[in-house]
């Protein structure tokens, strides 16, 4: 049995693919999620290219993408994701903040329609299934996988998720705003007693005051969260573009001081909570 998640776009806002971003990754938000024989795939930003020729060489042809909504750096390596042009693939995926505004469907087409992209996706061979809910709703993936959803407080909306399989819980919630002094109940309760939490860093505690309204949080906040919710393990994520390596190895070991049990997340890492 295998519940492991590795880490393919680890930034936010836009890609930075410099000499001073290499360490931590300089891709947007793509993580990847083994549970049993099963893969999911939390958000299609550039990080999902590289996933996509992994998957290609490892023979995965069946996927489930959860997205948490469509602002630019969470969707656009979706055109750039080799599977999806394979007739032999399968895709189920899912947004649960974008009924509103015309369903997932309609976001990942908008962005493949001239003069913004050449290639439409209807290109895409894969037996594709577009499914919207509402952030909030919980349901079942089949083989033992059970996803809980919260809504999240981000300009349009963002959805977080909640992957439990095998007795673990994985929480990934990016991208969200959190209120100075006041803990978000959505997110505590989705995150309660978790194995693992992926959130929104992109800020620090000393910056965050200017960005009041930007959507985003502080890795301080998510400490604060796994605390008071029983979380076991925080992941540092959606790096902002202006923090350099050095500039995160900084927060690394600031992070690390606060609560031993925070890591940041680096491209390429991948933690298992089961198996090996």
């Amino acid at each position: 049995m295998t519940f492991a998640v590795t880490f393919w776009g680890t930034r936010g806002s836009i890609a930075c693919p410099t000499p001073r971003h290499l360490s931590y990754g300089g891709n947007t938000s793509c993580v990847h999620v083994q549970a049993g024989t099963r893969h999911l795939i939390l958000d299609a930003g550039t990080g999902i290219r590289q996933l996509g020729a992994w998957y290609l060489e490892n023979q995965v042809r069946k996927a489930v993408m959860l997205l948490t909504h469509a602002h630019w750096d969470h969707i656009n390596g979706f055109p750039f994701f080799a599977p999806a042009f394979q007739a032999s693939s399968e895709l189920l995926i899912m947004a649960g903040s974008l009924r509103s505004s015309g369903g997932v469907y309609a976001a990942l087409e908008g962005q493949m329609t001239k003069p913004m992209f050449p290639v439409p996706l209807d290109a895409m061979h894969a037996d594709c299934t577009f499914e919207d809910f509402d952030a909030g709703a919980r349901f079942s993936l089949g083989d033992g996988i059970e996803i809980a959803t919260t809504l999240l407080r981000h300009p349009s909306g963002a959805t977080g998720y909640r992957i439990e399989y095998g007795g673990k819980a994985l929480c990934y919630v990016t991208d969200t705003e959190h209120v100075v002094g006041k803990r978000d109940r959505n997110i505590l309760g989705l995150i309660a007693d978790s194995d693992l939490v992926i959130y929104d860093s992109t800020y620090t505690d000393e910056t965050f005051a200017p960005k009041i309204g930007w959507g985003h949080s502080t890795w301080q906040e998510g400490i604060r969260l796994c605390k008071e919710a029983g979380a076991k393990r925080l992941v540092i994520f959606h790096h902002d573009p202006e923090h350099t390596d050095d500039v995160m190895a900084q927060i690394e070991q600031h992070a690390a001081a606060a609560w031993s049990d925070t890591v940041v997340a680096r491209e390429g890492m991948r933690i298992e909570l089961l198996g090996g």
